[in-house]
């Protein structure tokens, strides 16, 4: 790739963080413009496959297995993303030149998904395998290549851009920030504008809804249920994907330009000829034998799959506990429910967000994370106790959000501090490997959560007429507030064991004689 080469250079020329035009710019707002797309897929992805193509009454095997058997295609994707970066040692870097590569992936799977794949429902039978084919792979394409080609680089950037204990925390809660406001953007805000992408059925099939002024708002089915115009929601998805296919290509161009890895400058000689990569064997090696590298990914996955659930979960949950005014239960009244609890959690998490530094450089990250996930259970117990008392709820979400901040915030730094540790202790760098893992389980556990929940909705025989059953509203508060809590329980045990920040000065000290020796060698020569 000697075109690689030939990229330009980060217009970041100062040597140390600084919070404006690095943070602001590379970490928090090019992030989260190319979040964007993760963020919709994650939460409505699903829902407009049930409820815009009908997926689930017409194929209900691929919308089961569909999530499930992209894991596959998923950690594949990211052990090609983890030797592409080992081997894109540039003067732009290793992990920047992948998030360009992004760019042009994500359009095409974003492409394929909505606009090429036909719209289709049961009665189609002749488009229907078509639909299917195109709908895999897109949804391959975007979930096990182009979503790992950005998001393992974006996450390396923390632990390639300074050794600076207190500046890579800083970056770290910034960067883990952009999830949240990515997040926050499209369950906040994006709920209550649902209308416009589940448009409702105003043909008059159906028993008519008024709303206060005496005008038809919606129609429900026999069982009270909302009927929606699955074509019109169809091309209304068209226009809104266009949108989003521009903010994302906009975000990864402002991250690409406002980063830099100085990590990775160190790797390069005095003729900046990039050092060889260490083999994945080696460097799997290193890490299976180091017991805090296996306590942060186990962590990293118990931290995703809970927070995935809730998200997957988080519109059919407030859709099945909640009926609107008139005691009917609409998909647009669960998108206002879910962006109110969208809204309220994020006040602590943001808040949390001024603390989490602080608190980090004080306690030291594992154990700020460690007290956090005591709040945050506390917090899920209280909602499962009364999942459908909408009050307590809100306050089960806030105490939740509350003890999660620690680790949404810190985790990028604790892995980064990992990273250096083998590299004090092997003399080499395991960022290929550990990335590679990291990114499988970001990506993979997407799959994994939409596929438990999908089979859960199958195994119930969801569809929109009977989203308030019993046996659903029984299921999705386990799925929605259930999962995290588990989650965060074992987080517990397992940062009782996790103290590798006592070597971090040592650590430091040993890369940084190591670094000096190098340069004085190569000048000699």
């Amino acid at each position: 790739m000697k075109f690689m080469q030939k990229l330009p250079k980060s217009l970041i020329k100062s040597d140390q963080v600084t919070l404006f035009p690095e943070g602001a710019l590379g970490y928090l707002i090019g992030p989260t413009l190319a979040m964007l797309t993760n963020s919709i897929m994650a939460n409505y992805f699903n829902a407009y496959m049930s409820n815009v193509l009908n997926i689930n009454k017409w194929a209900g095997w691929f919308f089961t297995s569909i999530p499930v058997v992209s894991v596959f295609f998923v950690i594949l994707g990211n052990i090609l993303v983890g030797r592409l970066m080992d081997r894109m040692q540039t003067k732009a870097g290793k992990a920047r030149p992948l998030i360009l590569l992004s760019i042009p992936l994500s359009v095409m799977a974003l492409i394929i998904l909505f606009i090429l794949s036909p719209y289709v429902n049961e009665t189609m039978q002749n488009k229907q395998l078509i639909s299917l084919v195109l709908l895999a792979i897109g949804y391959i394409l975007l979930f096990a290549v182009a979503h790992p080609m950005y998001s393992t680089p974006h996450a390396a950037l923390v632990s390639l851009s300074t050794r600076n204990g207190k500046d890579r925390n800083l970056i770290a809660t910034i960067s883990n920030a952009t999830a949240l406001a990515a997040m926050g953007i499209v369950s906040m805000i994006l709920p209550f504008f649902l209308r416009l992408l589940f448009v409702y059925d105003m043909s008059g099939n159906g028993t008519p809804v008024y709303n206060d002024a005496g005008v038809i708002e919606y129609y429900v089915d026999a069982s009270g249920a909302a009927i929606y115009d699955g074509f019109a929601s169809y091309q209304h998805w068209k226009v809104f994907v266009i949108a989003l296919i521009f903010l994302t290509a906009v975000g990864a161009l402002i991250e690409y330009f406002f980063t830099r890895e100085r990590v990775t400058e160190e790797g390069l000689s005095i003729d900046d000829k990039p050092k060889a990569a260490l083999p994945v064997k080696e460097q799997a090696k290193i890490c299976f034998s180091d017991k805090f590298w296996w306590i942060i990914m186990a962590f990293l996955f118990l931290y995703q799959m809970g927070g995935m659930l809730k998200n997957v979960s988080q519109l059919y949950f407030c859709q099945a506990m909640f009926p609107d005014a008139q005691g009917n239960y609409t998909t647009a009244n669960g998108g206002t429910i879910q962006g109110m609890l969208a809204i309220i959690g994020a006040i602590p998490t943001a808040l949390g967000m001024l603390v989490a530094v602080p608190l980090a450089n004080k306690i030291g990250k594992a154990k700020a994370i460690l007290y956090g996930s005591i709040i945050a259970v506390a917090g899920g117990i209280l909602g499962l106790l009364f999942p459908d008392n909408l009050t307590i709820v809100i306050v089960s979400f806030v105490i939740k959000a509350l003890g999660s901040t620690p680790a949404m915030y810190l985790m990028l730094a604790l892995l980064a501090d990992v990273l250096d540790h083998q590299e004090a202790v092997h003399g080499n760098r395991t960022d290929g490997f550990s990335m590679t893992i990291y990114g499988a389980i970001f990506s993979g556990i997407t799959g994994l959560a939409t596929g438990l929940m999908n089979g859960v909705l199958s195994a119930l025989e969801y569809s929109a007429s009977n989203i308030s059953s019993a046996a659903i509203r029984t299921a999705m508060p386990w799925i929605f507030i259930g999962g995290e809590t588990i989650g965060f329980a074992a987080i517990f045990v397992l940062f009782l064991f996790m103290k590798v920040e006592r070597y971090s000065d040592e650590d430091h000290a040993i890369i940084a004689a190591r670094v000096a020796d190098k340069v004085s060698a190569e000048k000699q020569e």
